[in-house]
């Protein structure tokens, strides 16, 4: 790969950064035999196909098809170039770089690079401004009377921006950036005339950062009666709502280690929650929660607690975002908060502990919710209200994988309104047949994988195909692992493969090893610029057969290969005599179509 670090040094990064520890802080990964498991970062699932081989480094999705070493990981998770992801590597492993030409690295840097200084920069001017000016007194007052301690508001570098609306703007050109790129990253605002401001101005400031803790747009809250209560950065390449959940970065820890995420709907709850003992607690950013933000979670816990204001808006918000969960297979709770109560409310008037023990510990499975969110939209002082109620709530009860969970909750309904248990029993049964029904209907117009899971078989890298590629595909598979044996292919049949990719790649293959490389995959990647070849190395490195190879398989296989080659030629020689034979002898021609055919199907024996 053409760069201006050293094979060395690359060599030494992805040594130090091991595949298994780079992608766990993205996915959720559990061992299954050799290879680590989890759900795709790169596609939705709910099927883990994601695999990582820690003794190969390297990492493939047997879903979507995309794979490579730790160096291509961070590449397609991060955005970044080649040289981005060295550095990155470099950073998490302590290294430091050897300086490249320095004033090239200037003019490469983007504007996205520079937003992201002068959010930096920001912070700490806002927060220095809310600990220690006049002008950010009465916000730091303000946050004291919320509960607020200084190491809370230190940890997430709270802040005030000034009154002025030229102050920010100064303080940035100072510091060299231009007014026009800081508009266009969303730094700074614009009026129609061309006068550049900071929308912030009078605002409680809260940094909003990514996954990586850096601060990509701020959140404002207003000290007045003036404009909206609260204001997001505008959303720019780095910052989109949809995409990023706040306090991500510091809470990612705390969930692996509980083993699940808190989510609530503002900041300020968030940071409340965390100050109460509740670190693994997250939030959407002024919208409704989204698939995206639903599979970020998904990828790293199997539980989420959702813990939404009580009013009826938190009440909808919650039913919308259990549908979300449930679809990406999640295991979700819901921490009950009392009407008109949001958890900061909550925490402030009844306590850091009660919070975490009554409400987060003593968090219900989403059926009680369901059950209880149904119950409002009926009059149950009606008979008619109170069997379409239990109707709604047998359907709720019927959508649960535990039979245990179904005859717990149908003996509650059953109780509560003087039914029959054997009856309820009977109309679960009777929808979960009509669920099965409509299962197999879709399967017979054509849906054959409605309902089915996707197996997938790691020990051998066959497919249905002529032997020939077969043959190829298993070869190169060996040669990948063995110097040896890709000196033998060599001295007998070079590149002479049938498939163009498969001569390109195994080119650079004995290109690598000439160079006195020992058989490594992870690296031999860093060597290959063109990543449908890198896929297909990966493809095959990532099953799990023999790397050895016997003198008679080696035959069989090289053979295979040439005979194809052979065929290749005859079919073709074949053919042109019959297109000459076509209209004075057709029946001469006739016998030639019919050997062609023989030859074409003996060349497509199945491997």
């Amino acid at each position: 790969m053409v760069n201006k670090i050293s094979d060395e040094v690359i060599e030494s990064l992805r040594q130090a950064n091991d595949v298994v520890d780079i992608v766990g802080e993205y996915v959720q990964l559990k061992k299954q035999g050799r290879n680590y498991f989890g759900l795709c970062p790169f596609h939705s699932e709910n099927t883990p196909s994601f695999s990582v081989n820690q003794e190969k480094q390297i990492y493939h999705c047997f879903g979507c098809g995309k794979g490579g070493n730790v160096i291509s990981f961070i590449m397609e998770m991060e955005g970044y170039t080649f040289q981005q992801a060295i550095q990155f590597l470099a950073d998490k492993s302590g290294q430091v770089l050897p300086e490249w030409n320095q004033t090239e690295k200037t003019e490469s840097q983007s504007e996205e690079q520079k937003v992201l200084e002068a959010h930096n920069w920001l912070v700490k001017l806002y927060h220095h401004l809310l600990r220690h000016s006049k002008d950010g007194k009465e916000a730091l007052d303000y946050l004291y009377g919320r509960g607020f301690t200084d190491e809370t508001i230190d940890t997430f570098q709270l802040g005030f921006a000034p009154v002025s609306r030229d102050f920010v703007v100064q303080f940035l050109e100072k510091k060299g950036f231009h007014k026009q790129v800081m508009a266009n990253g969303g730094v700074l605002a614009m009026t129609e005339d061309g006068h550049y401001y900071d929308r912030f101005q009078s605002r409680i400031i809260f940094p909003i950062r990514n996954h990586l803790g850096k601060t990509v747009a701020f959140n404002g809250r207003t000290m007045s009666d003036q404009g909206p209560k609260y204001m997001n950065s505008p959303e720019t390449p780095l910052f989109t709502k949809s995409k990023l959940l706040y306090n991500f970065d510091l809470a990612r820890g705390e969930i692996r280690k509980r083993g699940e995420a808190v989510l609530f709907e503002g900041a300020a709850d968030v940071i409340a929650a965390y100050q109460a003992g509740v670190k693994n607690g997250v939030a959407s950013l002024g919208t409704s929660l989204t698939e995206t933000h639903v599979n970020l979670l998904r990828r790293y816990v199997d539980t989420v607690v959702i813990c939404y204001d009580g009013d009826n808006a938190g009440q909808e918000a919650t039913d919308k975002a259990i549908s979300l969960l449930k679809k990406a297979g999640c295991t979700i709770k819901v921490g009950m908060m009392p009407n008109k109560y949001d958890p900061d409310q909550y925490i402030r008037e009844y306590g850091a502990e009660q919070f975490s023990s009554q409400v987060i510990a003593s968090a219900e499975p989403e059926i009680v919710f369901l059950l209880n969110f149904l119950r409002k939209n009926f009059n149950l002082n009606l008979e008619g209200d109170r069997l379409k109620y239990v109707e709604v709530a047998v359907a709720e009860i019927a959508k649960l994988s535990s039979s245990i969970e179904q005859d717990h909750y149908i003996r509650e309904l059953a109780g509560e309104f003087k039914l029959s248990i054997e009856t309820l029993k009977q109309e679960i049964l009777a929808r979960k047949q009509q669920v099965q029904k409509n299962i197999d209907n879709n399967r017979v117009i054509g849906h054959t994988n409605v309902g089915k899971q996707k197996q997938i078989s790691f020990k051998q890298p066959y497919t249905l195909q002529p032997a020939y590629y077969n043959a190829e595909r298993r070869l190169i598979a060996v040669m990948l692992q063995n110097a040896f044996i890709t000196e033998k292919v060599k001295e007998s049949i070079g590149s002479k493969f049938n498939l163009e990719q498969h001569q390109v790649l195994v080119t650079h293959l004995y290109g690598y090893y000439e160079e006195g490389n020992e058989p490594d995959p992870a690296k031999f990647l860093t060597h290959l610029n063109d990543r449908d070849l890198q896929q297909l190395v990966v493809e095959l490195s990532m099953f799990e057969f023999t790397w050895e190879m016997s003198d008679k398989e080696l035959s069989d296989c090289i053979r295979i290969i040439e005979a194809e080659q052979t065929d290749n030629v005859k079919l073709k020689q074949l053919q042109d005599k019959m297109r000459q034979l076509e209209r004075n002898n057709p029946k001469e021609a006739a016998k030639i179509a019919m050997e062609i055919i023989q030859i074409k199907q003996q060349s497509k024996n199945w491997g």
